[in-house]
C-alpha cells in the first residue's frame, strides 16, 4: 500500500451545508441539510479532497470536527504521511476526510487512479440501495410506489409499527430487493416480531435492529434474516465481538476514519466469515467515491447519498436508475 508524499503538504478546511431535497426521516430525527466538512491536502501543485459527515450519535460536531483536521496541519506540514495518520488521529470522521484527502493527493501526484496504486480492484458499476425515509405505513408506500422501479430499498424502521411499515412497502414494491435499517430502534421484547414481520415481507438484510452495547439477544434467538451490525461496528478492532451475534458488518468511512483501515477492516471482516455492505451518511459525492472501493468485496452497497440532495457536487457520480459507476478522477482519485 502506498502513502502520502513525504514532502510537506498544505491543508485546508471548511464546514459546508448541501440541502436534502424533502427532509431525510430515521428514527432520531429528521434534517434537511446534509452538513460536512471538506479537507483539501495541496502539495506540489496537487490538491486532494476529502468529505466527512461529523455525526452527533458519536459525539460529532462539524465545528470539533473543522478543529481536529486544522490541528493536523503542522504534522503534515513536516512530513507526516498518510500511514502515519491514522495513529495520530482516532477513528472518525475528521480522519476520514484527511485520509481520503490524502488519497487523492497520492492519485493526482502519481498521474494514477487510486485503485492502481494501493493494489486494489478497480471499480466497477453496481447496484446501490435507495432509501426510503422513516414515516407512516401509508407515507411510506406512497415513497416506496415511486421507487419500485429500482432493484435493492433500504427502508428506514422506528421501532412500534414497523411490521406494518414493512407490510406496506413489501405491497408497494413486490419485485425490489428490501434491506431494513431499525437504527437501534428495537428491544428484546419486540426483536421476535419484528423479525418475523420482516422475514414474511422477504426482507434480506435487517440493519441493527438493538442498540449497540445491548445486543446480546442477538446471539441468544433465532435470526431468520440476516442482521448486520452498524452502530455496534466502527473498525477493525470491534469486529470480533459481533461474532455469533451479527452476520454482516457496515463498513462507513465516517466510523472507520477513512479509506485506508475501511480497506483493511473489509479483508478481516471477509476473513471472519461476515458478509460486507458498504454504506454512508447523506453526503456529496465527494463522500461516496472513496467507499467505491469497497463495492468489489461488498455483498451489499448502499451510496445513495447524492440521490437524496437537492444538488450534487460538480463532477458527481453518475447514477444510471439504480446502478452507481466509479469516480472520475475530476471528482476524486
Amino acid at each position: 500500500m502506498t502513502s502520502s508524499p513525504s514532502r510537506s503538504i498544505s491543508l485546508s478546511a471548511r464546514i459546508e451545508r448541501w440541502p436534502i431535497a424533502g427532509s431525510f426521516t430515521i428514527s432520531r430525527g429528521a434534517k434537511t441539510e446534509a452538513v460536512v466538512v471538506l479537507a483539501e491536502a495541496s502539495c506540489g501543485g496537487a490538491t486532494g479532497r476529502g468529505e466527512c459527515v461529523p455525526y452527533p450519535r458519536y459525539g460529532e460536531t462539524p465545528e470539533a470536527t473543522l478543529t481536529a483536521i486544522q490541528a493536523m496541519q503542522a504534522p503534515l506540514a513536516a512530513g507526516m504521511d498518510r500511514i502515519a495518520l491514522q495513529a495520530a488521529m482516532p477513528a472518525g470522521a475528521a480522519r476520514n476526510a484527511l485520509d481520503c484527502a490524502l488519497a487523492d493527493l497520492e492519485a493526482k501526484l502519481a498521474g494514477e487512479r487510486i485503485w492502481n496504486l494501493l493494489g486494489r480492484p478497480a471499480p466497477t458499476p453496481c447496484t446501490t440501495a435507495y432509501t426510503i425515509s422513516l414515516g407512516t405505513p401509508e407515507a411510506m408506500a406512497e415513497a416506496t410506489a415511486k421507487a419500485a422501479h429500482r432493484q435493492l430499498l433500504k427502508v428506514k424502521l422506528g421501532g412500534d409499527g414497523d411490521g406494518a411499515r414493512v407490510k406496506a412497502v413489501r405491497k408497494a414494491a413486490p419485485a425490489s430487493e428490501l434491506i431494513v435499517d431499525a437504527n437501534e430502534a428495537w428491544t428484546e421484547a419486540n426483536l421476535a416480531a419484528n423479525l418475523a414481520a420482516c422475514a414474511e415481507a422477504g426482507v434480506t438484510l435487517i440493519e441493527q435492529p438493538l442498540p449497540a452495547g445491548n445486543d446480546a439477544a442477538l446471539a441468544r434467538i433465532e435470526r431468520p434474516v440476516m442482521v448486520c451490525a452498524d452502530e455496534s461496528v466502527h473498525d477493525r478492532a470491534s469486529l470480533a465481538a459481533l461474532r455469533g451475534r451479527y452476520d454482516a458488518v457496515n463498513i462507513k468511512l465516517d466510523k472507520t476514519g477513512g479509506l485506508t483501515e475501511a480497506l483493511a477492516m473489509a479483508d478481516a471482516a471477509g476473513a471472519l466469515g461476515f458478509e460486507i455492505m458498504i454504506g454512508c451518511m447523506v453526503a456529496t459525492s465527494l463522500a461516496m467515491a472513496p467507499a467505491m472501493l469497497i463495492a468489489p468485496a461488498a455483498r451489499f452497497v448502499d451510496l445513495d447519498g447524492p440521490l437524496l440532495l437537492a444538488r450534487d457536487r460538480d463532477h458527481g457520480l453518475r447514477y444510471q436508475g439504480s446502478l452507481v459507476y466509479p469516480p472520475d478522477a475530476a471528482l476524486w482519485g
